[in-house]
C-alpha cells in the first residue's frame, strides 16, 4: 500500500469525520486527489465502515456488554473460519477473533441485560456444533475503547487552608 493511503487511514483512524479537504490540507495534498484515494480505499474494502463512537456508559439506557471465549472441536474439512463465520452473523455480536491459549474463538456481545446476553449465549452459541464450552465475561465498565479514553477525570475538591 502506498504512503499516501496509509497516511489518509491514519487521518480517518482518529477522526472518521475528517473531510478530504481537512485530510488535504493536513497531508499537503489536493482535495480531489484525497477524494479519489478515499474511494478507492472504500471500493477495493480497505475502508469497511465510519464510526462513531458512544459512551453508552453516560446514558441510563445503556447496554450491557460480554467476551465470550469459546473451545471448539473442529470438523473434518472444516477449520475454525467455519464457526467464527456463523458466530458474526449474529446481530448481537460487535467482534469475533481467533485466539490463542486456552480457548480458540473470543467475541464480543452488545445485549440489553444480563439475562439477555445469558440466554443468547446458552441458546444460540453453545448449541452450534463444534462448540465445546463457553466462558463468558460481563463488562462491568470500560475504561478505554478504539483508542479513546471513556472516563472523566474528575479533579479533587481541595480544602481550603488557613492560618
Amino acid at each position: 500500500m502506498r504512503d499516501f493511503a496509509k497516511e489518509i487511514l491514519e487521518v480517518l483512524e482518529e477522526n472518521a469525520r475528517a473531510t478530504p479537504g481537512e485530510i488535504a490540507t493536513l497531508l499537503g495534498r489536493s482535495e480531489e486527489e484525497v477524494a479519489a484515494e478515499i474511494k478507492s480505499l472504500e471500493d477495493m474494502g480497505v475502508i469497511r465502515k465510519y464510526m462513531t463512537m458512544i459512551n453508552w456508559e453516560k446514558i441510563d439506557d445503556g447496554y450491557v456488554y460480554a467476551m465470550i471465549e469459546l473451545k471448539v472441536s473442529l470438523q473434518r474439512d472444516k477449520g475454525y473460519d467455519a464457526i467464527a463465520e456463523r458466530i458474526a452473523r449474529f446481530s448481537e455480536v460487535q467482534s469475533v477473533r481467533l485466539i490463542s491459549g486456552d480457548h480458540d474463538i473470543s467475541f464480543t456481545v452488545k445485549g440489553r441485560s444480563m439475562k439477555n446476553v445469558a440466554f443468547f449465549v446458552t441458546e444460540k452459541i453453545a448449541t452450534l456444533e463444534g462448540v465445546e464450552s463457553t466462558c463468558t465475561h460481563f463488562v462491568l465498565k470500560s475504561y478505554k475503547e478504539h483508542g479513546v479514553i471513556l472516563y472523566d477525570r474528575v479533579q479533587p475538591k481541595r480544602l481550603v487552608v488557613t492560618a
